[in-house]
């Protein structure tokens, strides 16, 4: 495996949101690389402008990222009532470094933090990796039917 750092951010990473801070509080434009990190490896995170990521992550209690050198190859994010539910939201990892174990550095980081390790069920919504999170242990739910209200004033 590369040598990476994780950073297990405060929450809502003041230092990555307002300081643009990467490995060792270097500041090295983290949103920007957030951001292309998003552009280049999601369907659903594209086109994100720097302002709602800003605000995506000042209200996310649970951020981790992965860095290689000065870049970043990895991030994930989690909210919770840290009780009865928490939800893992935009786990992703460059393209040239998946399959290297760091999408489950990032899911192992973010469950073992005490706001998701207390909540009674953990929820994740894919598209292409069920197979993935299978391998961690999440479980299609089959009692359930995910459903979704686009609201039309925010897009």
């Amino acid at each position: 495996m590369e040598k990476v750092t994780l950073i297990k951010h405060a929450s809502g990473a003041p230092g990555l949101r307002c300081l643009g801070l990467g490995p060792r509080l270097t500041p090295i434009q983290g949103i920007k690389q957030l951001q292309d990190l998003l552009n280049r490896n999601t369907l659903w995170a594209k086109s994100r402008s720097f302002k709602e990521i800003k605000k995506m992550l000042s209200r996310s209690p649970v951020i981790v990222s992965l860095w290689k050198e000065k870049k970043i190859i990895g991030f994930g994010r989690a909210t919770s009532d840290e009780i009865f539910r928490a939800v893992l939201w935009d786990i992703v990892v460059d393209k040239n470094h998946q399959n290297s174990g760091f999408g489950k550095i990032i899911i192992k980081t973010i469950l073992e933090n005490n706001l998701i390790l207390k909540a009674e069920k953990v929820y994740v919504m894919t598209t292409n990796c069920s197979e993935f999170y299978s391998k961690m242990n999440f479980q299609v739910e089959s009692s359930q039917t995910l459903m979704t209200l686009k609201n039309n004033l925010y897009h």
